[in-house]
């Protein structure tokens, strides 16, 4: 698999959106794009109309985004973060409820590159519990390309998969992106599963994720850059807004796979012929 030539430094966002104010949001989150003045910033899970299942089952007329046939949102509440991303040079992965021309409604990642497109860039495969209810499951998975560097994308419970991830290396990624919306509650597993993606498959992990809001959808923070061998290069609190930045190193990435071949080494099949013993 080939390597990036150049480090590239990347941001992962915490923040508490207000549920239903796709505009209002956008406008935080255009703020938190500049602080960061990293080429690629990733917020939460669901960001722009916040990750409220009340609100987004009353409301979805005002709480989704619509995609045209290409998978283009032209949204004129997203025009402060189109704004931002010009600015600051960056591609930004926000998290949206989206409503597609054939009506399918789903978790997705939009991506704002440095131009100010925003396109929908992958949508959420593994729906967790109630978002059966209101989503659809995306069909596919995608990467995103900036600068050589190769970005599987993900977002929360996709993440709790190690086939997920495996199937990003697969493709040749380098990193995994995952806006995600863990709640009060969920700390252990919420750092277990990132530090152990980017591990299983030797590649960076951008972990945002929601802080604050009210119980049951009160979100614990956490947001984390980790390493391909899954150790924390930044690291947010479990409250309070935060932007962690960190840069990923191209020469870190190449000894870390030289040092752990799991990719190189790894069954066709996954040891799929098996046997069964008796005790």
């Amino acid at each position: 698999m080939s390597l990036p030539s150049r480090p590239l430094t990347v941001a992962a966002v915490q923040a508490e959106p207000t549920p239903g104010d796709v505009a209002g949001n956008a406008r935080t989150a255009a703020r938190l794009v500049v602080r960061a003045a990293a080429r690629v910033v990733v917020l939460p899970e669901l960001f722009l109309p916040a990750y409220h299942p009340p609100t987004l089952g009353a409301d979805p007329a005002g709480t989704d985004v619509a995609a045209d046939p290409d998978g283009r949102v032209d949204d004129p509440r997203l025009d402060p973060l189109r704004d931002a991303a010009r600015e600051a040079g960056a591609a930004v992965v926000i998290g949206a409820a989206v409503r597609h021309p054939d009506r399918r409604r789903t978790i997705s990642s939009l991506v704002v590159d440095p131009t100010g497109t925003v396109t929908v860039g992958y949508d959420k495969q593994q729906l967790w519990s109630g978002e059966r209810e209101l989503f659809d499951a995306g069909r596919r998975g995608a990467t995103l390309v900036v600068e050589q560097w190769r970005f599987g994308l993900g977002i929360c419970y996709d993440g709790c998969f190690p086939e997920h991830g495996r199937a990003a290396a697969g493709d040749g990624a380098h990193g995994y992106l995952c806006p995600s919306g863990y709640l009060a509650g969920s700390a252990h597993r919420r750092d277990l599963y990132y530090a152990a993606r980017a591990l299983d498959n030797t590649m960076y992990v951008v972990f945002a994720n929601a802080v604050g809001g009210a119980d049951p959808w009160r979100f614990n923070g956490g947001a984390a850059v980790y390493d391909p061998e899954g150790r924390p290069l930044a690291r947010g609190a479990d409250t309070g807004e935060d932007v962690l930045t960190a840069t990923l190193d191209p020469q870190a990435l190449a000894a870390t796979r030289a040092a752990h071949t799991m990719l190189l080494d790894r069954l066709p099949h996954d040891g799929a012929a098996r046997a069964t013993l008796a005790g």
